[in-house]
């Protein structure tokens, strides 16, 4: 893939010239939302393509965000289907990429579509990082069409970025730029406890510096709480810092959530708000922050500035507040407790606490570390004996 920053000053003219284009690759529950929030932002400039095996189906989709956005009034984007994109053919994936050019991919693509991996796996294992195989396994392919066809396109991954992206980087491979999700569905929560804690109503007036891996966002979401690992987090209000208590933000961020497709709005949200980061970034020359997981192969989620350093379109990691070291070892410890004990060389490597809780929970043994190579047939091992025993079990 060419550099991030020669690739970003390629969008910064397509954005300058009022021509930006967005490929959405996969058009399930996170793509559709992200379609109906890129047609709802009522930008002109924008076009669309939504890529995928199916286009029939993907034009039923695309027909009924069309005709909902325009009663709303929002509807000024282009959009086309590009059918016929198999995830498992790289040549159709970078066939598509070479003929549209888009400034933005976003890969909202699964392996194993229509299920929450952690339905299976918090409750019986209190970790997510077991589904990094499938996670990874249609990342790769879209990020080998991406560099055969020369792409310029900024990349968006939104499966499991804290792992996936370290993955490819230590590999050698292509990675995605951003990562959506995870991380980024925590910080609101946070804004929401803090301005109830200060009695505010004006709770975007709150700004959060947090760091912390997958393991955390559920956690915390769901528990309130941070199994005694101390994380970098640091809040203000009109650009005050609140010397809060962190136990107290945290516990206040268990909040009832659905459990079903639903719970995609924040991705596709988490997607949308970095591509409007971008955007934002060259119209108004101001940086822009994110919280984004994987970013730059770094393993685990940091706080990212997407803007201008030394006047060149750029994205780095935020160290205004905590220092890298200091937020690599809290995603370090909260990576283990999802079950990722490291990624490097081209290996993710399995705790093996994890193992051990596989072999009690579902009666199967995960191999400690999967190469780069082996990830089709580990992400096919987990498919077979752990997914598909599980949903027999539920009756489906």
């Amino acid at each position: 893939m060419k550099p991030l920053e020669e690739r970003l000053k390629v969008v910064e003219g397509h954005v300058k010239n009022n021509k930006i284009k967005v490929m959405i690759i996969g058009l399930g529950s996170v793509g559709s939302y992200l379609l109906d929030y890129l047609v709802s932002s009522n930008d002109q400039a924008l076009s669309i393509v939504v890529a995928g095996r199916d286009a029939h189906k993907m034009q039923e989709k695309v027909n009924i965000t069309r005709v909902a956005g325009l009663i709303r009034g929002v509807n000024k984007s282009h959009i086309e289907v590009e059918g016929g994109v198999e995830l498992n053919d790289i040549g159709t994936v970078k066939s598509a990429i070479e003929k549209h050019e888009p400034d933005f991919i976003v890969n909202a693509s699964r392996a194993y579509p229509g299920l929450k991996y952690g339905s299976i796996s918090w409750a019986n294992i209190r970790a997510y990082g077991i589904w990094s195989p499938l996670a990874i396994r249609f990342t790769k392919n879209v990020m080998d069409a991406c560099e055969l066809a020369g792409a310029n396109a900024i990349v968006i991954n939104t499966s499991y970025s804290d792992a996936v992206i370290p993955w490819l980087k230590s590999a050698g491979r292509p990675y995605p730029d951003f990562g959506s999700g995870n991380l980024n569905h925590l910080i609101p929560r946070m804004q929401f406890a803090v301005a109830d804690m200060l009695g505010a109503d004006d709770f975007w007036n709150v700004d959060i510096m947090f760091a912390a891996g997958h393991f955390h966002d559920v956690c915390i979401s769901k528990e309130g709480q941070t199994e005694r690992i101390e994380l970098p987090l640091r809040v203000y209000y009109k650009g005050e810092e609140q010397k809060l208590s962190h136990s107290g933000i945290y516990e206040a961020c268990k909040i009832s959530m659905p459990v079903d497709q639903t719970r995609n709005m924040m991705n596709a949200s988490s997607n949308y708000q970095i591509i409007k980061s971008v955007i934002d970034a060259v119209r108004t020359g101001e940086n822009q922050r994110v919280f984004i997981p994987g970013f730059d192969g770094n393993i685990g989620g940091y706080p990212v500035f997407v803007g201008y350093k030394d006047g060149v379109l750029s994205a780095w990691v935020d160290e205004s507040v905590f220092s890298f070291e200091e937020m690599d070892r809290a995603n370090r410890a909260s990576m283990a407790l999802d079950g990722v004990e490291d990624v490097v060389d081209g290996k993710l490597i399995y705790t093996d606490d994890l193992i051990g809780k596989t072999v009690k929970a579902f009666g199967v043994k995960l191999p400690k570390t999967v190469a780069y190579e082996d990830i089709e047939k580990t992400a096919g091992f987990i498919i077979d004996k752990i997914i598909m025993p599980q949903l027999a079990g539920r009756g489906k």
